[in-house]
């Protein structure tokens, strides 16, 4: 049973990290070694649903692992930086 669980636990994290790896140059593997433990020990009452995986870790940022964190890094940078406004000719 807890094989079972944790392989679930691996594919969730993997699938829910997904946009983030778009955002970045990490691979899933790297994500799933990165964020996995957080995602059990922080976001276990959201798994299986990955978008609900996703939301707890971005809450819990602060509370991340820094390799897991790091995953997330790109992502929320590109969301709170505005785009430049270009200078008048």
């Amino acid at each position: 049973m807890s094989r079972y669980f944790i392989a679930l636990t691996a594919l969730t994290v993997t699938v829910a990290l997904g946009p983030v790896q778009a955002a970045s140059a990490a691979t899933r593997d790297q994500q799933k070694a990165a964020c996995q433990g957080d995602a059990i020990r922080l976001c276990t009452f959201a798994i299986p649903n990955e978008a609900k995986i996703t939301a707890c870790m971005k809450k819990k940022l602060d509370q991340l692992s820094p390799k897991c964190r790091a995953m997330f890094a790109p992502l929320q940078s590109s969301q709170k930086k505005p785009a430049p406004k270009p200078k008048p000719v």
